[in-house]
């Protein structure tokens, strides 16, 4: 399809309407309409003709001049779940990992230069920030994001690295050359390991999740904190766990680890960075 066709067939109402319902977040968990035009950039007018449109469909409610999205929003994600077999296949090896680490395991996709959370089982909360099922977090700073990058096409590490490796600690990557060779690492050990780089003192290791092609379309965490392991113990005894659990849920869809498949795989992206 042609960029004119895209640009023909975009249907630009539709996507005011969802950027009024990602203006809902924890800081304007009640935004007024003016509020809402000033996080979107849309007319008054517009956002009153969305957020009645919306009402209208159950989505969101007014009261006292100011608006809240209801519980049907939640079945949004809801069908993406039942649309999606690896959330399901996934959860008991979740809480296996979790059981056999002590520590909260995650499934995690990559979407846009971010990673979004599918699938959690928290133990205990080693983060500043509340993560739940669809949280998303920078991929450059993280070691799911880094298994995800480090198999996606070549234009997709370039989007990322475009759009800027922000320092979120002193440890984080933010040299374009090094993040590569961070990447390159990933593809030869076959998992990754990011200390500090998202917040101070959060440890992590992930691993590929892979489809019935070989190809990578989840990354499996296991996260905990420097207080309580190094980048050396999670080396030696948690990523072998992980890698397990990743292959364990790769099997569940389907993939059936061979030579030839992965090499396939690995020879499509080699070198593109």
């Amino acid at each position: 399809m042609t960029k004119d066709e895209n640009s023909r067939d975009h249907i630009q109402s539709l996507e005011r309407g969802f950027q009024v319902l990602l203006a809902f977040d924890a800081e304007r968990p009640n935004p007024s309409l003016a509020e809402l035009a000033a996080a979107t950039g849309l007319s008054r007018p517009a956002v009153r003709r969305i957020l009645i449109t919306l009402q209208s469909l159950g989505y969101v409610k007014g009261e006292g001049g100011h608006w809240s999205l209801t519980p049907r929003v939640l079945s949004i994600g809801q069908h993406y779940s039942a649309s999606h077999a690896m959330i399901e296949l996934s959860q008991p090896h979740l809480l296996r990992l979790a059981e056999q680490t002590s520590e909260s395991a995650s499934l995690a996709a990559l979407d846009g230069t971010d990673v979004v959370y599918i699938g959690r089982v928290p133990v205990r909360r080693i983060m500043s920030i509340n993560i739940a099922i669809g949280s998303r977090v920078p991929a450059y700073a993280t070691s799911m994001g880094r298994v995800l990058l480090a198999w996606a096409p070549p234009k997709h590490v370039d989007e990322v690295i475009d759009a800027g490796l922000r320092p979120l600690t002193k440890n984080t990557v933010t040299d374009p050359e090094e993040f590569r060779r961070e990447l390159r690492t990933v593809r030869a050990q076959g998992y990754s390991i990011v200390a500090g780089e998202l917040e101070e003192g959060l440890l992590s290791v992930s691993a590929p999740v892979r489809d019935q092609s070989g190809t990578v379309i989840a990354a499996l965490a296991s996260s905990t904190s420097s207080g309580r392991a190094t980048v050396d113990e999670l080396r030696a005894e948690i990523a072998p766990l992980v890698v397990r659990t990743a292959d364990a849920i790769s099997a569940d869809y389907g993939h059936r680890a061979s030579g030839k498949a992965i090499s396939t795989v690995h020879r499509e992206h080699e070198g593109f960075f």
